[in-house]
């Protein structure tokens, strides 16, 4: 099993980002995948998930509204579609595989300059 992270960055206040999860070694269609962040100094936190057909997703209550979860089942892949970013955003940002164990990926880092 394999979870790799990009597309996080630096990005002013207001701005946006798109990360991406690209998924391997498992079948990506059949599972609930999760965004997770952990911001410097506190414990990791849950941002949103998605259902294995994509006709479920949750939001934590900071981000619902400003953030997009979505999956391509066809490439493998999870987005998470950030839109007017904030200083608190910043954190470096997870995809889990919620598999009969979770798997976590390695995380990318998003900072949100004021």
């Amino acid at each position: 099993v394999q979870l790799v992270e990009s597309g996080g960055g630096l990005v002013q206040a207001g701005g946006s980002l798109r990360l991406s999860c690209a998924a391997s070694g498992f079948t990506f269609s059949w599972w609930r995948m999760s965004w997770y962040r952990q911001a410097p100094g506190k414990g990791r936190e849950f941002v949103a998930d998605i259902n294995s057909n994509s006709d479920r997703m949750d939001y934590a209550d900071s981000v619902r509204g400003r953030f997009t979860i979505s999956r391509d089942n066809v490439v493998n892949t999870l987005y998470l579609q950030m839109n007017s970013l904030r200083p608190e955003d910043t954190a470096i940002y997870y995809c889990r595989a919620d598999l009969r164990e979770p798997f976590w990926g390695q995380g990318t880092q998003v900072i949100v300059s004021s």
